[in-house]
């Protein structure tokens, strides 16, 4: 693994292991919590815009995530470099929070706190299809190889597809998607101010 990489895998295993085993109560105040326009409580704070990304919800979650930073974060941090790749990971993580605030406000609902690294790892997913879009991916079901840029193009549709129909699962869909718009910001940032400089 790259060094970043390596370090937020770190930083998500220890966050894991603390909230389940050492500090239970950093879910309170460091997941992420819904607005609202009465003083409740638990409820949202600033920084809860970052560190909800280093809490999950159970073994899996948290296996997966770090599955797929392993898998894709590497290429794209040789690519962009640690420094860039580590601002496009947190402007994924930020912009994956403000979409689900967002939803969270809009659909109402039982207010539920909203953990993980996906957002970032649905950043880093895009920027793998764009960097390597013809690089062959294997899905595990069905086992079809195909172009890393249909891989995410059908995650993504799929994601929106889950995001509106089947609005009680527990998976913040809306979120993978606000950090996929993230890393597509940050893309065209970076791509419109490299024209500038040539």
């Amino acid at each position: 693994m790259t060094p970043v990489v390596r370090n937020i895998v770190i930083a998500c295993v220890a966050g894991f292991v603390l909230q389940n085993w050492a500090a239970p109560g950093l879910v309170v105040d460091l997941a992420l919590w819904p607005l609202h326009d009465l003083p409740v409580w638990p409820s949202f704070q600033p920084w809860q815009l970052v560190t909800y990304a280093f809490l999950h919800g159970d073994f899996m979650h948290l296996f997966l995530n770090m599955f797929a930073l392993y898998m894709f974060g590497s290429s794209i941090e040789e690519v962009m470099g640690p420094r860039r790749f580590l601002a496009y990971y947190f402007v994924c993580v930020v912009s994956a929070a403000v979409a689900q605030l967002i939803v969270q406000g809009v659909m109402g609902g039982a207010p539920r706190p909203t953990v993980g690294a996906s957002g970032g790892v649905f950043g880093i997913l895009l920027a793998y299809g764009l960097a390597f879009p013809h690089r062959k991916l294997m899905l595990i079901f069905p086992p079809i190889p195909m172009p890393a840029w249909l891989f995410v193009t059908l995650y993504g549709l799929l994601e929106l597809y889950m995001g509106i129909f089947a609005r009680g699962s527990n998976v913040a869909h809306f979120a993978h998607l606000g950090g996929m718009a993230g890393g597509i910001v940050m893309i065209l940032y970076w791509s419109r101010r490299r024209r500038r400089l040539m």
